[in-house]
Formats: C-alpha cells, structure tokens, sequence
C-alpha cells in the first residue's frame, strides 16, 4: 500500500537542484562550501493548501461546540511543476522514497519561473 506525503498550511515541497561540484576552472569545491550558499533553487513538486483564514462566525460558536463550516484557505502562488528560487536557511531536509527533499515556508521562496503553457495558466504578472 503506497502512503502519500501531504504538505501542511503554507509549506512546498522542492525538489533541490543537486549543483555541481566543480568551479568553471575546474576546482571541487567542498561539501561546506555549497552549504553556505544562502539561495538554493529546484522544482516545486507539492504544495500545501495555503494559508488558512479564520470563519468569522466561529465567534459565535461556544468553545464546546464543533465547528460548523470547514477551515477555507488562501491558496499559495507556488504551483507544482515551477522553478523556484528560495532562502536556504527556511528550509528542511527530508528524504522520501531515497530522494531528497526541502520543505520551505511559501515566504521563503523569492522567485518563480513558470511555463504560461505547461501549467495552461494566463498569468499577467509573468514577465515575457
């Protein structure tokens, strides 16, 4: 029976480009070095619901009383499928099925390449 990662609130799930090990000159560089960096990039691959926004009448509601209306969300920018470029330091690694993985907050992602034609999306915000 397969078991399926589920990403919570406003968390993404990336799947890290590895880089390279090498300088253009042809130098390794070391593990420290690539860990240093402050900017990492890779492929949003799942994306949490988003940001959760309170039911206004759950005022109403006495605290021993169950919820009437489901929680609704704010959904998030980031889409699977995106490149993403994104704060390093936000992040944690996890490792699934033998791969290795960040989960960021959505804040921590900065930027966001996608493809108008992949995602089938008009996006007006898109640079050309």
């Amino acid at each position: 029976m397969k078991k399926e990662l589920i990403i919570v609130g406003d968390k993404v799930l990336i799947l890290p480009d590895e880089g390279t090990d090498r300088t253009e000159s042809g130098l390794y560089l070391p593990q420290g070095v690539k860990e240093k960096e402050k900017v990492q990039s890779g492929i949003v691959v799942k994306t949490g619901p988003g940001y959760i926004v309170p039911d206004p009448t759950a005022l109403d509601i006495e605290p021993w009383q169950a919820p009437k209306a489901q929680s609704k969300y704010i959904p998030l920018q980031a889409k699977e499928g995106d490149y993403c470029i994104f704060l390093r330091s936000s992040g944690v690694e996890i490792e699934y099925e033998q791969k290795k993985y960040v989960v960021v907050p959505h804040s921590a992602i900065l930027v966001l390449l996608r493809n108008p034609i992949d995602n089938n999306i008009e996006d007006n915000n898109t640079l050309p």
